[in-house]
């Protein structure tokens, strides 16, 4: 019987392909085979010319590829290539679904190796060049998301802490701010909104928590919301009212 093959979660980092880690790219470059998320770019899988790539995506609103099914691909390919790479936006033990995948893995026998990436969060804080703490200000950080599986209860509960940071924030960031506003939190407080952070169509939007909840208007990417007091425009930095 052949033996079995190394399967790596890897990070792709927030989209742009300098942003993944030396790691990452040697081992992409290696890879029999890599399955990837919907949001890894074409230029990051140019990484990887000599492997079989294999789609395994999953965008919020949209049809994607279920879990269990991913898990099995993970497992069926380990046992036919020696060099597995599941490629993830940002990082994956942030919202990757690695627990899952690891599970499966480890149960059919299958070693597995994590390669850290950049989360969104950290990525879109440096774009901004916004802080996500700031001595005197904020002090915690929590990130969230309120999007769930389709067989999960919605999470309506928002973290206590200086500065908030949530992923897949689109239509549920907006209901985050009507949530906050209720909560006595001040109409002015500042927002920063980034789509596509690192491609080349990124934007950033800078606005309070009062707008925010009258809507981001069409999103064309993903979306990450920072909101809190270290989120405050400098000078020379133009807010939206």
């Amino acid at each position: 019987m052949a033996s079995l093959g190394k399967v790596y979660l890897i990070g792709a980092g927030p989209g742009a392909q300098d942003l993944i880690t030396l790691r990452g790219a040697r081992l992409l470059a290696q890879a029999d085979v890599v399955l990837h998320d919907a949001l890894v770019t074409e230029e990051m899988l140019q990484l990887c010319p000599q492997a079989e790539k294999i789609s395994v995506g999953k965008r919020s609103g949209q049809r994607s590829t279920a879990q269990q099914v991913i898990n099995q691909q993970l497992v069926d390919n380990a046992r036919r290539h020696q060099l597995v790479v599941r490629l993830k936006g940002g990082d994956p033990m942030l919202f990757g679904r690695a627990d899952e995948e690891l599970r499966a893995l480890e149960e059919a026998g299958i070693e597995v190796e994590i390669v850290p990436g950049i989360t969104t969060a950290v990525a879109a804080a440096a774009a901004s060049k916004q802080p996500l703490t700031k001595r005197g200000v904020a002090r915690s950080v929590a990130f969230f998301t309120s999007s769930t599986a389709p067989d999960e209860a919605q999470h309506d509960a928002i973290p206590d802490t200086d500065t908030l940071v949530q992923y897949m924030g689109g239509r549920e960031a907006i209901a985050t701010a009507e949530r906050l506003l209720a909560h006595g939190h001040r109409p002015d407080t500042p927002v920063v909104v980034i789509e596509n952070c690192s491609r080349p169509d990124q934007r950033i939007r800078r606005l309070t928590i009062a707008a925010l909840a009258l809507g981001l208007g069409e999103a064309h990417g993903p979306v990450l919301v920072m909101l809190g007091d270290a989120m405050q425009s400098r000078s020379h930095q133009a807010i939206e009212a």
